[in-house]
């Protein structure tokens, strides 16, 4: 498999997560199709209110991370699919910044892959988010 660039600029299009699934559609080998979407929350820090995140990160490192993450994943899972985006630059609260697809002749693989590599990105994805507050005051946010 080659490295594929999962990066996009700015939040993710609702309208990319129906064109993935649109595409699907002619195949006929896929059973199922869990999906992901990871959406900016509105978080109240004491007084402060995120008001969007602004995510970087060092695309070679990242990219070259993602594409182990997405060996290992084909290689315990029958999938037929895996796509992964992750928004780049300033996302605003409500906006998607994470979307994963996994497909499969059947759901129990698709979630299970899915929900991994969610876990994976989360976990090893060379990728930081600043908190922007209501009031322009940042900080680096830290994943749970």
């Amino acid at each position: 498999m080659s490295i594929k660039n999962i990066f996009t600029q700015g939040p993710i299009s609702p309208a990319l997560v129906a064109e993935s699934l649109e595409q699907h559609s002619t195949k006929t080998a896929i059973g199922a199709h869990s999906l992901f979407l990871g959406q900016v929350r509105a978080d109240l820090l004491g007084d402060q209110r995120v008001t969007a995140i602004q995510y970087s990160t060092y695309e070679p490192m990242a990219l070259e991370t993602m594409h182990e993450i997405r060996e290992g994943i084909f290689a315990r899972y029958p999938l037929t699919c895996l796509h992964v985006y992750h928004s780049l630059g300033t996302v605003r609260a409500g906006e998607i910044s994470l979307f994963v697809l996994a497909s499969s002749p059947h759901r129990r693989a698709a979630i299970d892959a899915c929900n991994e590599v969610v876990e994976a990105i989360k976990q090893s994805l060379p990728v930081w988010g600043k908190e922007i507050f209501d009031n322009q005051e940042s900080r680096w946010k830290e994943n749970q």
